[in-house]
C-alpha cells in the first residue's frame, strides 16, 4: 500500500532479461534503508526487492507487468519516481494506492505555466468510469487530482514547482507513455454498482 507521495527519484543503471521477465538495477538515495522482500512503488509498480549491492538494488517485472505498464519501454539511465510502503502510523498525505497500475495513458499536451505545469492524458475508454472531476489519480505513482475531465477519455492534472522538481514528471512530454491507477474506492464503488 502506497499513498502517492514520492520519496526521491532512481536511475535505471542496467536491464537483463530472463524469458519473459525484465530485471532493473537501480540506483536511489534510499537504497541503504531497503531490504530484501520490501515491496517499493517504481513510476506506480509497485515492485519486490531482490538484490542489494551498495547503493543499486534490483527488482523484476513479469510478463503480465510488462504488458499492463510502461516498464517495457525503460532504458538505461531512465528516471523512475521511487516510494516505499505506507507505514501505518503515518499521515496519508495523497491518497491509498495499491501499486496495481490498471493502464497506460498517453500524454496530449503540456504547459508551462510561469509557476505551475499543465499535462493533459488520454486513457483507454474503458476505464472513463473510474474518473470524476476533481477526483484522485496515479500517474507513474504520483497522487495528483484530475480536472477538466472529458468524454473523450481525455483528463489533465496541474503540477506544482516541488512536484516537478522533485518527481519524473519533468520527463514527460507529448506521446510520452505514463502509468495510471484509478482510486481503488472508485473501482469498489463501480464493481458494486454493477452487481445490482
Amino acid at each position: 500500500m502506497f499513498t502517492g507521495i514520492i520519496e526521491a527519484t532512481g536511475r535505471i543503471t542496467d536491464i537483463t532479461s530472463s524469458g519473459t521477465n525484465k530485471s532493473f538495477w537501480i540506483e536511489c538515495a534510499v537504497t541503504h534503508e531497503l531490504r530484501i522482500d520490501q515491496s517499493v512503488s517504481h513510476d506506480g509498480v509497485c515492485l519486490t526487492v531482490e538484490e542489494i549491492k551498495d547503493n543499486i538494488y534490483k527488482v523484476t517485472a513479469i510478463e503480465e507487468t510488462l504488458k499492463k505498464t510502461n516498464l517495457n519501454t525503460r532504458q538505461i539511465n531512465d528516471i523512475v519516481n521511487i516510494e516505499r510502503c505506507m507505514l501505518m502510523n503515518g499521515r496519508l498525505d495523497g491518497h491509498i494506492v495499491q501499486g496495481h497500475v490498471d493502464s497506460t495513458a498517453v500524454c496530449t499536451g503540456r504547459k508551462d505555466l510561469k509557476g505551475s505545469w499543465e499535462y493533459t492524458f488520454r486513457y483507454p475508454e474503458e476505464f472513463a468510469h473510474l474518473l470524476i472531476e476533481k477526483g484522485s489519480v496515479c500517474i507513474n505513482g504520483t497522487s495528483l487530482t484530475c480536472f477538466n475531465v472529458t468524454t473523450d477519455n481525455l483528463f489533465t492534472v496541474a503540477i506544482i514547482p516541488y512536484t516537478y522538481e522533485h518527481t519524473s514528471i519533468q520527463n514527460v512530454f507529448p506521446e510520452s507513455i505514463v502509468n495510471i491507477e484509478f482510486d481503488v474506492i472508485g473501482k469498489y464503488i463501480a464493481r458494486i454498482s454493477s452487481l445490482k
